[in-house]
């Protein structure tokens, strides 16, 4: 089993920046990557980003492609994402997942969230 705990969320005026960080915990060896996704208010959780741990594979949402970046720390297990150029649609709760790549992207734990609002 893997926790994980999300923190760096708050408020930001557009065109600002935020770095969210995802520390995980437990059993975190039978996991090669780690996301970040997000949910609007009424919308469905879409994927803003992902990486395969092990490899470096990256995936970005078309939507933040070239202002987000995902990174890690494998020796903290830490994952991260920076922010820049931050837009109200980026408006949201953020998750932090980890999971297995087996060709595809399959996320089996979840952290809390943490908001991000951008005003």
């Amino acid at each position: 089993h893997v926790q994980l705990v999300e923190s760096g969320g708050g408020s930001v005026q557009a065109g600002g920046s935020l770095r969210l960080s995802c520390a995980a915990s437990g059993y975190t060896d039978g996991s090669d990557c780690m996301g970040w996704f997000r949910q609007a208010p009424g919308k469905e959780r879409e994927t803003v980003a992902a990486i395969h741990t092990g490899q470096g594979i990256e995936y970005y949402a078309d939507s933040v492609n070239g202002r987000f970046t995902i990174s890690q720390d494998n020796s903290k297990k830490m994952v991260y994402l920076q922010m820049n150029s931050l837009k109200p649609e980026d408006t949201a709760v953020y998750y932090c997942a980890a999971g297995k790549f087996g060709g595809s992207w399959s996320w089996g734990f979840w952290g809390q969230g943490t908001q991000v609002t951008v005003s």
